[in-house]
């Protein structure tokens, strides 16, 4: 039994390198690592150990030595930031089946440069960074694959940083709802609070609850909270439409 945060968390001693065992074929489903060949695989998991985490446990603190990155096997697993106020903001929310922290075991200072918590009862495999840096030295299709992940996701971020810079309040939170719409369906749930959710879009938490009761008055949404109902998506798409782009 380790304690984090005061916390129990229970640590799972698994046989991560048997082919047919519960890590491989988490694995083998994880996007990023679709159609790697099973030797590729078992050099990941050759050290990995399973941990689970209460909701609302820390994993690892910003600044941390950087020792393990995460995949995710059961819940959610939160990374953010705190400000010089102490608030803080979530950066992304990773699900079942994604590597977390998987660039910072190639980050030269070798520290976190976020912190990550548990939603819900969580449970991760704990990958070493000797186990991932060793399996692209003697697999260069997987480093090739991490390579192609990392310069998609700075994209995304170049992308995004030009659209907070570009846009209005409106149409970042028009784009922001219109993107959980097509990953969840016109019912929707927020992965964060509607203050936290501010933060992200770079707009005031008054602003946000204003331009929702606006919509609602409209007719263009419903609920309240996290809960939310998209019953006309036509005018929302037209405001997120800056956003799109070709490739």
């Amino acid at each position: 039994m380790t304690f984090i945060n005061g916390a129990p968390v229970q640590r799972e001693d698994a046989v991560a390198s048997s082919p047919c065992g519960a890590l491989q074929e988490l694995l083998a489903a994880t996007r990023l690592l679709a159609g790697m060949p099973r030797e590729v695989l078992a050099a990941l998991g050759g050290d990995a150990v399973r941990w689970r985490h209460a909701d609302g446990d820390t994993l690892f603190f910003e600044g941390d030595e950087a020792r393990h990155c995460l995949l995710v096997a059961q819940g959610a697993v939160e990374v953010l930031r705190y400000d010089a106020a102490g608030d803080e903001r979530m950066l992304h929310c990773f699900e079942v089946g994604q590597l977390v922290a998987e660039a910072a075991m190639f980050m030269p200072h070798g520290l976190y440069p976020m912190t990550a918590r548990a939603r819900g009862g969580t449970q991760v495999w704990r990958i070493s960074r000797r186990a991932l840096r060793g399996a692209c030295e003697r697999h260069p299709a997987l480093a090739l694959r991490l390579l192609e992940s990392l310069s998609l996701r700075l994209y995304q971020r170049v992308n995004e940083v030009d659209w907070l810079t570009s846009s209005n309040a409106p149409q970042r939170l028009a784009a922001y709802l219109v993107s959980q719409a097509e990953r969840q369906g016109l019912d929707i749930q927020l992965p964060t609070s509607q203050r936290h959710l501010a933060a992200h879009l770079g707009i005031r938490a008054e602003t946000l609850n204003r331009i929702l009761a606006e919509w609602q008055g409209k007719g263009w949404i419903r609920g309240g909270r996290r809960l939310w109902c998209l019953q006309d998506v036509a005018p929302l798409r037209a405001l997120a439409a800056p956003a799109a782009r070709a490739f």
